[in-house]
């Protein structure tokens, strides 16, 4: 087997692309959408009528342009979604507008109307995880979601607080971003060795894996954001690993033995399970420079591109 072939036997390989074409040609699991996908698929003539749709169904309820605006780019994600839907065998991911992450109750109503409009095209809230940021608000809004059996995807991971706060809070996934770790350390310390194991987006998201496993949350780790296929490698055995169509084919490519890094029965963490309450959450993170600007910059460039996409469909 090749070693995507290989990955699938000890993880749930997702695609991480809004491409419908590259989905039917890896056979993912599941898939995940986010707004910079989404404004990539709109772009692409083959995604038009999907976008003629979504204004149709927009423009079809009173209110506002901005209302309607915001109607059409959600439109879009279901539409997109529910087509995905059905060439996968699991869930699909569709994320929550990034400029509500500090919205517990608007996220709760974004969310839920999400989930009414894929009832309304025939997907179960079973096949459907709403991704929300991993903010506070945001850990709130996916708390309340999971106890009405709307289950999430807490995205914009890059702390050991907040994957501790999303575990205390029973939600479903959550997606550590492996590459964005790497990326921060690799603009601060240029010359320094952040190789194989010595990655920190890796060693961050086994660290999650191992205390997950060791305190027996039943919280699903999906790593996320890869920069390479080493990330991948050294991440084999994860629960989940979403992955872009390009890493892919680079796996498909590879005959090599796929050594399995992660077992939830070879595991034990060294941190002691430590409830995280609304302080201690701000201080860790007030203390994790890194999580700190890249939660933020993550929120800034997928409301920037939910603008660009607003802006894309105003247009057609």
């Amino acid at each position: 087997m090749d070693q995507l072939e290989q990955l699938k036997q000890i993880t749930s390989v997702v695609a991480d692309t809004g491409d419908i074409e590259a989905i039917a040609r890896f056979k993912p699991v599941d898939a995940t959408t986010n707004p910079s996908l989404m404004l990539k698929a709109a772009q692409d003539p083959k995604y038009a009528h999907l976008l003629q749709q979504a204004k149709q169904q927009a423009l079809a309820v009173d209110g506002s342009n901005a209302e309607q605006l915001q109607r059409m780019t959600d439109h879009l994600a279901v539409l997109l979604g529910s087509e995905i839907s059905q060439m996968i065998p699991g869930r699909i991911s569709t994320e929550v507008d990034a400029r509500l992450s500090f919205d517990t109750q608007a996220t709760l109503s974004k969310a839920r109307q999400l989930i009414e409009m894929y009832a309304k095209l025939g997907v179960g809230r079973e096949r459907v995880l709403i991704k929300i940021a991993s903010t506070w608000e945001g850990i709130r809004a996916a708390e309340v979601l999971e106890k009405e059996g709307i289950q999430c995807n807490l995205t914009l991971l890059f702390g050991f607080s907040q994957a501790k706060a999303c575990a205390d809070a029973g939600v479903f996934l959550i997606s550590p971003f492996v590459g964005r770790i790497l990326d921060w350390h690799k603009a601060r310390y240029p010359e320094q060795n952040f190789s194989g194991d010595l990655d920190p987006g890796v060693a961050s998201v086994s660290r999650i894996y191992r205390y997950y496993k060791t305190h027996a949350y039943n919280t699903v780790v999906m790593g996320a954001s890869f920069r390479n296929i080493d990330e991948i490698r050294a991440l084999a055995g994860c629960d989940r690993l979403t992955i872009s169509p390009a890493l892919m084919q680079e796996l498909a490519e590879s005959q090599a033995p796929l050594v399995r890094r992660l077992d939830a029965e070879q595991c034990s963490s060294d941190d002691a399970k430590q409830p995280v309450d609304e302080v201690a959450f701000r201080w860790q993170m007030n203390e994790d420079a890194m999580a700190t600007e890249k939660l933020a910059e993550g929120i800034r460039n997928f409301a920037q591109d939910q603008v660009k996409l607003e802006t894309l469909l105003s247009q057609i």
